[in-house]
Order: C-alpha cells, then structure tokens, then sequence
C-alpha cells in the first residue's frame, strides 16, 4: 500500500487537502481511544513505503514508519477521548468524536476526510468511509500508525502509575492476566467501568 490511489483520485477531482483518519482503543478495557488524522504529500519522491495497518506492523517497524511520517507529512494531528467520556456517551460516539477532534486539529484544513470502517464524522469537510481502510488507503493506514504508536507508549507510562494491570505489555486490553489482576485488586482510574461489569465487583480498591 505504497501507492496513495485513493488520495490521487481525490487530488485530480480538485481536492486539495486529502486526510486519512483512523482510531486505536476501541476494545480495551482501560485507557482512550486515540485517533490520528493526517494529510500526506503524494509526490513520488515524498512516499513513505510500508504503509500499512498498524495492527500488521512490528512495534519496531510502526515506530520507526511513525517517524518517517511525521517528517514527511503535510500536517497531521493526534487526540484522545479519555475513560470517563467513553462510560458517558459509549465508545462508538467517543470515536467519533475523537476522530472529529484529529481533524478539526489538522494544521493544514483537510477538503476530504477518509475514515476507516463506517463512521460518519460531524465535520464540515466532504467525508468518505472506507472499510478495512487501514490496510487499502495510504493516508489511512499512517493515521493508523500514529495512533498506535501515541497510544502504545501513553498505556506504558500509564503502566508506572498502576503497575498491577501489565499495561505495558497489553495496552489495556482484556487479556487473562489483566482481567485476574482486576478481580484480585479492583480497578484503576484509567479502567471503563462500563467494560469490565462482567469482572468487577463494584469495588475500587487502588
């Protein structure tokens, strides 16, 4: 995915400004979501190879992409929507505005939004979904890169303040280890009380 197809047909339709959008922290149990929005240049010699779903990439490969990227950029733009909002308004509204908060942040206004999956954003610029667009659009798949990178190392430092979780090692999601140490000490303050009902006695103990 080397090659911006999507973001050039864009282009020679007059769209000057083409931002891929994408979310990392949908499903974990503790910590934002983290969204990234971020405009490309799509000059050949300006291409960054190895694009791709951060989901595919090594954590070494999407660290050392994640810098290319920021270099290389037009603009691009990082926010997060804590625990707290998403117990509020429910994840799938929390993305939404998360990713809604990365675009209206774009240095550079952005005339064409891309989205991963089905989501449509409140925003005034024209907007396209795109399923599995982390993996088949360009611009896509580095915002996907720079969320995950963010978000990745944002859950190690969080890791350091609430070490019973192993939030360096899985992020925030419900692994085994993770939901065992929720049921033995309770859960933390970064934890989505509305994620974890199954496994929680009620009880913040930290």
């Amino acid at each position: 995915m080397d090659i911006p197809t999507y973001e050039r047909e864009y282009a020679a339709k007059g769209y000057l400004a083409v931002a891929g959008v994408d979310e990392v922290g949908r499903g974990p149990l503790a910590g934002p979501v983290v969204c990234a929005a971020v405009i490309m240049p799509l000059e050949d010699g300006k291409l960054v190879a190895g694009v791709d779903d951060s989901k595919k990439l090594s954590a070494k490969k999407r660290e050392a992409l994640a810098e290319q990227i920021k270099k290389v950029a037009r603009a691009y733009a990082i926010a997060e929507v804590d625990e707290g909002t998403i117990d509020e308004i429910n994840i799938l509204q929390a993305t939404r505005l998360c990713m809604k908060r990365a675009v209206e942040s774009l240095g550079v206004p952005a005339d064409m939004v891309l989205t991963d999956g089905v989501m449509t954003l409140d925003i005034e610029a024209e907007q396209r979904s795109i399923v599995k667009g982390d993996a088949l659009v360009y611009s896509i798949g580095a915002a996907s890169i720079l969320a995950k990178t963010y978000r990745d190392a944002l859950m190690k430092k969080r890791a350091e303040e609430y070490p019973a979780y192993g939030f360096e090692k899985n992020a925030g999601y419900g692994t085994q280890a993770h939901i065992r140490a929720i049921k033995e000490v309770g859960i933390c303050k970064i934890h989505r009380k509305t994620f974890v009902k199954k496994f929680w006695d009620g009880k913040e103990r930290t």
